[in-house]
């Protein structure tokens, strides 16, 4: 067994935690949007306007705060009129980034709102650049935010919406580097202050808008971008980075069947994610020293090779306690980077890649990754602290603890990841300017391949964990190997 420090200043702010960096992202990709959270309202599964009650359901419970849609590389061949009006009457169209199936159109717009409206939760657009036209992207926010009298407020009420919807998350083209338009920065840049200039704001509404950011570390791409944009154009910039445990593209690994190395090394890739906000936000710091523009982590988490069986254009791979202790990792750091971080979305929501949520038919899944969500959730909103934890390594690779806290409201959460296979951690948290009297926590463990599917749905679940003492100022526990720990003090 382990014995790790960490160390917990309360009075050491580093930033407020914006409830966005627990958001997600759904894309019109393999069964996230159809046959996971959209059914269609004839559908025997219980649904609100085709909506499956029993994900919103789940999103609401571990308040997710915002929603990406309805893309990826999705967003930047999807033209939005050919999503509205009379279902029956919509445009289909071939999905030729994602397996080559035909899109119908059920979901657009409307139906989008209608999500987010469900869940309580903020939309946030990335609008069509790579294939667009300026004036179909300025029709879009006109359709959605206008109250007055224009054609584009007049076809939204034809469509049954009287009054406009509030939109504050704007992106404008994703991963314009790659599959949306495959771009130079200096061109995307130039492409950007175009469309965004032409995106109002209308009866009240206030566009954040988001510009497209770095590819990993295409530290050149930020240069340029910071270069080229001020607040006046942006309030944020973006930043893709997927933790692939080969490195390789072409074979990524198996969701579930992994040895021990492949583990460390899929933790290892992970931590990256610390590198990659430290070097982006120190570029932005110089172009930015005062922050007014949000580095915004719209794609992360992990992505592997498909499913056997499964449409390898579908993206679907099922969800471990590695992938638990990859995203409480991810959390952590982005927690700590809330100065300069101001939202993130794990990619994606459901069925698809890292997904909190998996179905099948009328069943629903609620994966590790999502009861890590559940856990985390208390940070929302938080000021995030001073947390420092000690180096111990484990399989000679990777730091064996993630920990991070926040107080909010004269409570101090504090989550750690045991990242080690097989070593519990003997941890000793000293806390300093917070005045501790009550703690209570809840555990997440099992081992690493240890999953949910429809057989076993509660095989991985949250349960009180009773092994965290305090005295005199200091927590002390032991946690077992592969766990993540929620420990809330008063």
């Amino acid at each position: 067994m382990e014995k790790i420090d960490i160390i917990i200043n309360a009075k050491d702010k580093k930033g407020k935690i914006n409830p966005e960096i627990y958001g997600n992202f759904s894309e019109h990709l393999g069964r996230c949007i159809y046959n996971g959270i959209y059914v269609g309202e004839e559908s025997a599964i219980p649904n609100t306007r085709g909506i499956r009650n029993d994900v919103v359901q789940a999103f609401k419970n571990i308040k997710l705060p915002v929603l990406r849609w309805p893309g990826g590389c999705f967003a930047d061949e999807y033209h939005w009129k050919d999503g509205i009006g009379e279902k029956s009457a919509r445009k289909k169209m071939i999905n030729t980034n994602w397996g080559g199936v035909v899109e119908d159109n059920s979901f657009g717009t409307h139906e989008f709102f209608d999500l987010c409206e469900q869940i309580g939760c903020e939309p946030y657009l990335a609008g069509n650049l790579g294939s667009g036209t300026v004036s179909e992207l300025s029709e879009w926010v006109e359709y959605i935010t206008f109250d007055g009298v224009s054609p584009m407020a007049e076809l939204r009420r034809k469509n049954g919406r009287e009054q406009p919807w509030k939109l504050k998350y704007l992106g404008i083209g994703n991963e314009n580097w790659g599959c949306g338009g495959n771009m130079r920065p200096e061109y995307y840049a130039d492409e950007y202050r175009r469309y965004q200039s032409f995106c109002k704001n209308f009866s009240g509404n206030e566009l954040f808008k988001i510009a497209c950011g770095p590819n990993s570390d295409d530290w050149n791409w930020t240069e340029v971008m910071m270069k080229n944009l001020n607040r006046w154009h942006t309030r944020g910039i973006s930043l893709h980075y997927y933790t692939v445990p080969s490195g390789n593209w072409e074979k990524k690994g198996s969701a579930r069947d992994f040895t021990d190395e492949e583990y460390y090394e899929t933790i290892s890739k992970t931590l990256y994610m610390e590198t990659l906000l430290t070097r982006h936000g120190q570029i932005m710091d110089r172009y930015d020293p005062n922050h007014d523009i949000g580095l915004i982590v719209d794609e992360w988490g992990c992505w592997y090779d498909v499913e056997d069986g499964t449409n390898p254009g579908f993206l679907y791979q099922q969800n471990t306690m590695r992938d638990a202790i990859v995203a409480a990792c991810n959390l952590n750091i982005i927690n700590a980077h809330c100065d300069r971080v101001v939202m993130a979305n794990i990619a994606q929501a459901v069925n698809v890649l890292q997904a909190v949520i998996l179905t099948e038919g009328a069943g629903m899944v609620l994966t590790p990754t999502y009861h890590v969500f559940d856990l985390f959730k208390d940070h929302q909103g938080g000021d995030s602290v001073y947390c420092y934890a000690d180096g111990k390594q484990a399989g000679g690779k990777i730091p064996m603890i993630s920990a991070g806290a926040s107080v909010k409201d004269g409570v101090m959460t504090v989550t750690i990841a045991n990242c080690s296979v097989s070593d519990d951690a003997d941890i000793s948290v000293s806390l300093s300017g917070f005045d501790a009297s009550d703690v209570d926590a809840q555990i997440l463990t099992a081992p690493v391949r240890a999953l949910n599917d429809f057989d076993c749905p509660e095989n991985v679940t949250i349960q009180k964990f009773n092994g965290v003492s305090l005295s005199d100022g200091k927590l002390t526990a032991t946690l077992p190997a592969c766990s993540v720990v929620k420990i809330t003090v008063k």
